[in-house]
């Protein structure tokens, strides 16, 4: 199974999935430690894959979603963005839609925090 076939599984199979460097409890670089750290806060369920352990998937991923950074997150199989996207969505409230609309559970209470933390 090629690293292309290992990803769309991935993506396909479960509803979010971060790719990122590190775990959800040990993040390797702040732009990981802050998508995680978004999810984890808000109860979100997802599967994190730790590209560092790969480097066929390391790369692949970002030819997969043709975006070159690492974190990658994907919701549905959906390829919503790396960290500033995330971000910005989540002090949007464009998060809250997007999960709302896919039907994934998350605390709302926790990403209102999260917008009056940043206000």
């Amino acid at each position: 199974m090629t690293a292309q076939d290992r990803i769309r599984e991935t993506v396909t199979q479960n509803d979010v999935v971060l790719f990122m460097k590190g775990t959800r409890t040990m993040p390797q670089c702040g732009f990981s430690s802050r998508v995680a750290g978004v999810l984890n806060f808000m109860g979100v369920d997802y599967v994190d894959v730790n590209v560092l352990e790969d480097p066929e998937i390391r790369q692949g991923i970002k030819d997969y979603s043709d975006w070159p950074t690492i974190p990658q997150l994907y919701v549905k199989g959906e390829f919503v963005g790396g960290c500033d996207i995330v971000t910005e969505m989540t002090l949007s409230g464009e998060l809250d839609q997007l999960l709302e609309a896919k039907g994934i559970a998350f605390d709302k209470a926790a990403a209102d925090r999260i917008r009056e933390a940043n206000a």
